[in-house]
């Protein structure tokens, strides 16, 4: 008993440290990774935004939307504003990865904004608690979905003070900025399915223990839940955790796998396959970003008193075939190197999606050939860059083959030959007209 008791002094001391430490000296990291010192709002936008909320009818529903910068909160806010929702979003736009594509989705929002209810984008910090109490109170919140996080599982390993100081300092103000402004808010919040970490049971229930992450990312994760669970004991905050598997998309984040693969590949560069040391290979359950969008809505719209859902595609893919896709598509072979499986990452991830089917109607859509297929459509118009899979495809139309893929709304299959034709005619015209076309028609197809 006395060894426990002095356990749980230490590990609460080595807390109290590392508070303290980052709050004294702040984390020490390479500029990319750096949370922006200049990112307080502007107060003259801040007020235009509050105008323009106010113009909202009394019984608006108003969401308060963190990380709307960012790839997952980008086709948030897309959702929300197409179905007649005010958004208020914030976000740092912080240097992670590059911030001309957080202000590409920045425009985009901005151009969606010129009709249907009040789109904004603030720019200032999660970490600034009276600014939020600001935007919670004067523009008249309804629902709050935070989605501003450090991501990234490797990156942890370089620079892990930014992760306590977005993931758990930023998540506890806001939740303290609910509190005192409107405690019946409802608080959507991302979670992760790294907080499974070397969980073996497959696939991942939310019944499962979740005491063995692998990664701080995964830590910070699980402590998001384990403070959610504080807030609603504590002060009856309504909040669900919503644990993503492996999202990608259309205007997605670099470092993603299937992202800097595809930069790789057509650079010629090498990339770099892991594996487990008998070489086992590594499996994603890899989640289309619409189908996280209508889980993270759908959340919202249940307004759960204290909920965690695994939001996945329930069906893992090896990362082999990935690349496969991604050559298929570029019409070109990767030059592809093994190694075995880095510090923080798992052999699988795989989500049993039964609790959100069950009370959100949750159901995935979208396969991962549809999927890789819809992202190499944008990737080419947005970068210019000519794709080979036509040339790919000619040879499976000699042999008369068709590769299934499931359509958007489920049902039916259609042929590979309809996603070519849809994929050729987006080829036509100059770069800038594609370009922008494609960016402008991003939605609502793709959600």
């Amino acid at each position: 008993m006395q060894s426990r008791s002095l356990t749980f002094l230490a590990g609460f001391f080595a807390c109290g440290v590392v508070v303290w430490f980052t709050q004294r000296c702040g984390p020490s990291e390479p500029a990319e990774g750096r949370r922006r010192k200049d990112s307080s709002a502007d107060s003259s936008q801040v007020r235009g935004v509050l105008h323009s909320v106010g113009q909202a009818p009394p019984h608006s529903r108003i969401v308060l939307l963190t990380g709307a910068g960012g790839f997952v909160g980008y086709h948030t806010a897309q959702a929300l504003h197409a179905r007649g929702d005010v958004v208020i979003g914030l976000d740092n736009f912080n240097h992670y990865y590059t911030v001309k594509l957080k202000r590409e989705r920045e425009r985009l929002l901005r151009k969606a904004a010129q009709s249907g209810p009040a789109l904004n984008v603030v720019e200032g910090d999660v970490c600034d608690g009276e600014l939020l109490k600001l935007l919670l109170r004067e523009g008249r919140v309804t629902n709050v979905i935070h989605l501003a996080a450090q991501a990234g599982v490797r990156y942890s390993l370089k620079n892990p003070l930014a992760y306590v100081e977005a993931n758990v300092k930023c998540f506890v103000t806001l939740l303290e900025a609910v509190n005192q402004v409107n405690k019946s808010i409802p608080i959507v919040y991302a979670s992760s399915s790294s907080v499974y970490g070397l969980n073996t049971d497959i696939p991942f229930s939310e019944t499962h223990r979740v005491d063995t992450q692998a990664s701080l990312y995964g830590a910070t994760k699980k402590s998001n839940e384990n403070i959610a669970h504080v807030y609603h004991h504590l002060h009856g905050l309504r909040l669900t955790g919503l644990r993503f598997f492996t999202v990608y998309g259309p205007l997605g984040r670099p470092d993603m796998a299937y992202f800097s693969f595809t930069e790789a590949i057509l650079a010629g560069k090498q990339i770099t396959e892991y594996r487990k040391d008998d070489g086992t290979e590594l499996q994603r359950d890899f989640t289309y970003v619409s189908d996280i969008v209508g889980g993270i809505i759908a959340s919202m719209d249940l307004g759960a008193s204290l909920e965690v859902f695994n939001l996945g595609n329930t069906h893992p893919e090896k990362v082999s075939r990935l690349i496969s896709l991604l050559e298929r598509g570029l019409g070109r072979r990767a030059n592809k190197t093994l190694a075995p499986i880095s510090a923080g990452d798992v052999p699988i991830t795989f989500a049993d999606a039964s609790h959100a089917r069950s009370l959100l109607g949750y159901e995935p859509k979208v396969s991962l050939e549809e999927g890789v297929s819809r992202f190499l459509d944008w990737y080419s118009t947005y970068y210019g860059v000519a794709m080979g899979r036509r040339h790919v495809t000619s040879r499976r139309m000699q042999n008369h083959e068709e590769v299934p893929a499931r359509r958007p709304g489920g049902g039916a299959f259609r042929s590979e030959r309809l996603l070519r034709q849809r994929a050729g005619s987006q080829h036509e015209g100059g770069r800038k007209h594609r370009q922008r076309a494609a960016m402008e028609r991003l939605h609502p197809q793709l959600l």
